[in-house]
């Protein structure tokens, strides 16, 4: 089977690499650079910033952790990032690109991925999303028994697309239950241990023979490399009977899912690209023999360090004995650190109005946001040089999931994000998406509809 999946030798991510560049270790320097150009300060309060080179370098040490691998193709979870010019970024490294929905699918194409270099992964496909995929070429996952039915009734002749069925190995979660996706009750895939699940699988293999994939991901952040290396194990084993029960190779890939977590507490990477081969080549010896082409899903591990949030502090001020700055990042950019503090803490950096790291003693302070509800904080009692109004802040690791996918709790703007290169003494910035206006947030809020409820109003009854 042809994945169509190998960089080009002469490609820069297929050449050997030192570890990607940080984007904590040169905050400062873009931080002076973006304030002298207008990109964050008190008219523009709160920004994104990825760091172009960290990514490639990132991407780069992805290819080389698989080398050995005869055939794999890297998708990049889009979900993970959905902005158009990171996935072109990503696809001109040589990634594919896992998408989740018909939003991230139409994100994938317009980025430049070919329909062979995506696949669909969702426990909640509608038919349309399912034709729509067929027809195209792109390949799917089924997540149930059931969407095998309707991929069979959908099917067009000649398809292209490769199908594969979820199925989860039930190995139990990490620190994360809502990261750790083989539980016993997860709600993705086909339940391995349950009554009749295991048979189950093997039965539609034998009566789709159009079925060549087996997917399973065991969960992400929180979970270890051990946990995750053995629910692939579970999956490879699965594959091995199957194929052996059937008589012939009729399953000639595996999904094996991303999930590689990520250090939040410092600037190393760990676990590395490396690590994670190197536990699955001790959990499954026969992974990377070649008997199975494979693919990877990778999605926070690439961009967290590869990114930050800027964010102006607008007051300060002391309550309890203890003090507080309000910045522009909290919540509505920041949605998981908030909302679950102790599973998703973010170091946070000090700076002065023009970018310079603030100094002076440390004071424990809270970092909040502009959000309107009291648990909108980013960081509790945290040991910081005392920040004040026009000051900046800079939540760190945030280049994935966080000013990607902002909330829009009060009606606030969506940031702008800018890519960047730290070019000698200079630093180059391109536009990644726009800050959004008043205006599309009133049109996103169905402004031209104003007037419309009021035509519901009771008629009047005649007497």
């Amino acid at each position: 089977m042809t994945l169509n999946s190998d960089v080009r030798p002469d490609h820069p991510s297929a050449q050997p690499t030192a570890a990607a560049p940080r984007s904590a270790e040169h905050a400062g320097t873009v931080l002076r650079h973006a304030v002298e150009r207008g990109l964050i300060g008190a008219a523009r309060p709160v920004a994104g910033f990825l760091d172009t080179d960290g990514i490639r370098a990132s991407v780069a040490a992805l290819h080389s952790a698989f080398d050995t691998v005869p055939e794999v193709l890297h998708t990049f979870a889009a979900k993970a990032s959905s902005l158009v010019p990171v996935l072109r970024l990503l696809a001109d490294q040589g990634m594919g690109c896992e998408v989740a929905s018909p939003g991230e699918l139409r994100l994938a194409r317009d980025a430049g991925f070919a329909p062979d270099r995506i696949v669909l992964d969702s426990p909640a496909k509608t038919r349309e999303e399912i034709a729509e995929a067929l027809c195209l070429g792109v390949s799917l996952n089924a997540d149930n028994l059931d969407e095998l039915d309707r991929i069979e009734a959908l099917r067009p002749a000649g398809c292209a697309s490769v199908i594969g069925l979820r199925v989860n190995p039930q190995v139990g979660g990490g620190a994360i239950g809502a990261m750790s996706t083989a539980t016993a009750t997860s709600k993705f895939g086909v339940a391995l241990r349950d009554a009749g699940g295991r048979d189950g699988v093997v039965r539609a293999f034998a009566r789709h023979p159009w079925l060549t994939r087996l997917h399973a991901h065991v969960g992400s952040q929180g979970c270890p490399l051990e946990l995750i290396a053995e629910g692939i194990g579970e999956t490879y084993r699965l594959a091995e009977e199957i194929n052996a029960t059937l008589g012939r190779q009729q399953i000639t890939s595996l999904d094996i899912g991303g999930g590689l977590p990520v250090n939040f507490a410092d600037d190393e990477v760990r676990p590395t690209f490396d690590d994670y081969t190197r536990a699955l080549r001790s959990a499954v010896p026969g992974l990377f023999g070649g008997r199975y082409a494979l693919v990877t899903e990778f999605g926070r591990s690439l961009l967290a360090k590869n990114g930050f949030i800027a964010a102006r502090v607008e007051y300060t001020k002391q309550s309890g004995g203890r003090r507080i700055a309000v910045t522009h990042a909290g919540a509505q950019t920041a949605t998981r650190t908030v909302l679950m503090p102790g599973s998703w803490p973010l170091r946070v950096g000090a700076f002065d109005a023009q970018g310079r790291p603030k100094t002076g003693e440390s004071v424990a302070q809270d970092v909040a946001g502009p959000c309107c509800f009291a648990g909108d904080v980013v960081a509790e009692s945290r040991e910081l040089p005392a920040l004040d109004e026009d000051d900046l802040v800079v939540l760190y690791d945030t280049g994935a999931y966080y000013f990607s996918t902002p909330w829009a709790y009060n009606s606030l703007p969506r940031p702008a994000v800018h890519g960047y290169i730290v070019d000698g003494a200079d630093v180059r910035f391109a536009p990644v998406r726009d800050a959004q206006t008043l205006d599309e947030i009133a049109a996103e809020s169905g402004a031209r509809h104003a007037e419309r409820l009021l035509a519901l109003a009771p008629r009047a009854t005649s007497r």
